[in-house]
């Protein structure tokens, strides 16, 4: 009975002998890791790595050049010397765009001028007709009326016409000029007068035709002063021959009594 119960506190003793037996040695050392997954995860690693062994002209050599003013080299020759990045194709349709618009910009300011222009221009000449129109006017003073005035004046030039109608072509055309205008200055000689500054006004702007005007119009009173003073000394010497007529009749009558 005893071997039973020995047996059976032998069976594991044997089997934990066996096993430390089939376990695998390794030396411990005191400042090993630790072996398990979770104090791995907590070993912290250095910030800094593990400096080598290298010389200090070695270190010099592979230390980049400060980007400050101190170096020798500008900043712009690295700048240079760096590879440029082309536009995209976002930027290129924006400087497209952006060109577009300018040149839609300025052809609409170009057209809006020339239309303000043209308005100008319109505005400007129906001024100045209104107030050409205006000036030709008589004053209200004057008490002139261009209604009955007007048709005297061109009853007067189909008058010259008429008479003229059978005679050569040059009196023809210039005999209801005359009629015209001498009716015209008798009836509404404000208006004529008008009229006339405003003719020369236009005259004036050719000096040929300005010229020509003034010796027409110098011969015209030349002529018209010389007819006048003939007139004048023709009707002196009928009043002397009528008085002279007179005074021998009542010199006769009074022989007679």
């Amino acid at each position: 009975m005893a071997a039973p119960l020995l047996r059976q506190r032998l069976v594991p003793l044997v089997g934990l002998t066996a096993g430390m037996a089939l376990i695998p040695r390794r030396t411990a050392y005191a400042e090993e890791p630790p072996t398990d997954s979770l104090a791995a995860l907590r070993r912290r690693r250095p910030i800094y790595d593990t400096p080598s062994s290298a010389s200090i002209r070695e270190i010099a050599a592979t230390t980049p050049a400060p980007a400050s003013g101190l170096t020798s080299t500008p900043q712009k020759e690295a700048a240079a010397a760096s590879p440029t990045r082309g536009p995209s194709p976002t930027d290129r349709l924006a400087a497209q765009i952006a060109r577009s618009r300018l040149f839609l910009h300025r052809y609409a300011s170009s057209a809006e001028q020339s239309v303000n222009n043209g308005l100008t221009r319109v505005l400007s000449a129906e001024d100045s007709l209104a107030t050409t129109v205006r000036s030709l006017a008589p004053p209200k003073e004057s008490n002139e009326k261009l209604l009955p005035g007007g048709i005297y004046v061109l009853v007067a030039a189909m008058a010259g016409s008429i008479v003229s109608r059978n005679r050569n072509i040059a009196l023809r055309f210039i005999t209801p000029i005359i009629t015209g205008v001498v009716t015209a200055n008798y009836v509404i000689p404000r208006t004529t007068e008008n009229v006339g500054n405003l003719i020369w006004k236009y005259e004036s702007r050719f000096p040929v035709v300005r010229d020509q005007h003034l010796r027409i119009r110098d011969g015209v009173t030349h002529f018209w002063e010389t007819g006048k003073a003939h007139s004048q000394m023709g009707l002196a010497m009928a009043e002397d021959k009528v008085e002279g007529v007179v005074e021998s009749v009542q010199a006769w009558v009074k022989q007679g009594r």
